[in-house]
């Protein structure tokens, strides 16, 4: 082993900036909310980015890092490609999970559920908010499909500037989803590994009635 291995392997952080006692309320989005106010008031780098990971055919996980753009009281909004890697495993499995984690407070939650399409009138009025260069690449980009090289995908964006020289209209396979939670986990570091996890559980996404439990860490 050599010695960056080595260094890492025997790095053992020790948390401890914080505690999570067992009354945090009896609401998740009004609790995530706050965390995530925390982080962006920290100053925590991409607070609202999330790992995102989906299932294929075969079962097969992958993840991917996106951001979360929109949260109401039902869920977590993101936005993509239709056709991408991830928009067709929803498309058999419309389930998911997300992950953040914001290190400078030594937090995490994770969030699992049931992920649906978005009206496309809030798609439409996110899209309208992009720049004008986000809003041709959702067009250019045929994303998670094979690119011969760079050069295919700048021909293709050249195209498009030109195609739509004044307003960019939402391309019809690119828009939003919100995972409906049935379960959202608070994590809190906490020093000797003991960690404070405080689960958010219901039965199902139509279900109002939230359980609150503590896990071992």
């Amino acid at each position: 082993m050599d010695d960056f291995l080595k260094q890492i392997r025997d790095d053992h952080h020790n948390f401890d900036k914080g505690q999570l006692n067992d009354h945090i309320g009896n609401d998740p989005f009004a609790f995530f909310h706050q965390w995530f106010k925390e982080a962006y008031e920290a100053k925590q780098p991409e607070d609202n980015a999330f790992v995102l990971s989906t299932v294929n055919e075969n079962f097969q996980p992958s993840s991917r890092i996106l951001y979360l753009k929109e949260l109401d009281e039902q869920g977590f909004i993101f936005y993509t490609n239709y056709s991408s890697q991830k928009g067709s495993e929803l498309s058999l499995h419309p389930k998911a999970s997300m992950v953040f984690f914001w290190h400078q407070l030594e937090r995490q939650v994770r969030i699992e559920g049931l992920v649906e399409k978005i009206d496309s009138s809030i798609s439409d009025a996110y899209f309208a908010s992009r720049p004008r260069a986000s809003k041709l690449g959702a067009w250019a980009s045929h994303q998670s499909q094979s690119l011969e090289n760079r050069d295919e995908l700048m021909v293709r964006l050249e195209k498009l500037a030109a195609l739509y020289p004044d307003e960019v209209p939402r391309p019809p396979h690119w828009g939003g989803y919100k995972l409906i939670p049935t379960q959202i986990e608070f994590w809190q570091g906490r020093p000797s590994r003991l960690h404070d996890r405080l689960v958010f559980e219901r039965a199902s996404v139509w279900s109002s009635d939230w359980k609150l439990f503590r896990k071992n860490p």
